[in-house]
């Protein structure tokens, strides 16, 4: 088994994304599941850190809690400088909005929307201008090759064109932190490693500290930085 070297340490002081001993403890039937035992991160500005580890090992547990969407049972959370540990859920949900963007190993499109108003829609809801939201829409269509498609509806698209709207629309609203999980898990080697180097040069190009997990190491060394998640903790 090869063994995963950190490529270089991620600095602290300008985080966008810190994870301070988070610990996440599930009870099933009676029975105490820990499945993050003290798991500690740090994130820069700019900075693609791939997240890989065993199926079940938590991957998808550390991004739910580094995506608000689930409590750590302790630890704490701090997005751009933001201690989050306290906030009501409507201001989790706010913080979500601007500063987070999600992709998932499915795209989950909206299907009976174009590829071009799915990436309108995050941004007329998060407040932006009409006018203003279908420019970044088409912008970002043309940058991942899919001008020509953007009226499509996604069962219109191929795998690759629909993780490719994918991805457009959770770089839309602008966000600092980027969360993906398995983003190419559905697609064929070669379509997998075509999407994957066109999300790593849209992220370098916003700018977006990213975490993203995968099971593909070959995928997972051209990040800049690798680390492992065992028995609940990350090293």
């Amino acid at each position: 088994m090869n063994k995963i070297v950190p490529k270089k340490s991620a600095p602290k002081d300008d985080a966008i994304l810190q994870l301070k001993s988070v610990e996440k403890v599930f009870v099933q039937g009676g029975e105490t599941l820990k499945v993050l035992k003290g798991a500690t991160l740090s994130i820069a500005p700019g900075e693609i850190v791939a997240l890989v580890g065993p199926s079940g090992s938590g991957k998808s547990t550390l991004l739910q809690i580094s995506g608000l969407l689930d409590h750590p049972t302790r630890g704490q959370i701090c997005l751009n400088g933001k201690d989050c540990q306290r906030l009501r859920d409507s201001q989790r949900a706010a913080l979500r909005r601007s500063s987070i963007g999600f992709i998932y190993q499915y795209h989950h499109l909206l299907p009976e929307f174009s590829a071009f108003e799915n990436i309108v829609l995050p941004q007329l809801i998060f407040g932006t201008p009409r006018k203003k939201a279908e420019k970044r829409a088409s912008d970002l269509l043309k940058l991942m090759g899919l001008a020509e498609r953007a009226t499509h509806r996604p069962a219109r698209l191929s795998g690759g064109e629909q993780q490719r709207v994918a991805i457009a629309r959770a770089i839309a609203n602008k966000p600092s932190l980027l969360l993906a999980d398995e983003p190419t898990g559905n697609l064929d080697p070669e379509k997998s490693a075509q999407i994957f180097s066109e999300l790593l040069t849209m992220v370098r190009k916003e700018k977006v500290g990213a975490l993203i997990a995968t099971h593909n190491l070959d995928l997972a060394k051209k990040m800049d930085r690798i680390i492992s998640l065992k028995e609940g903790v990350l090293v």
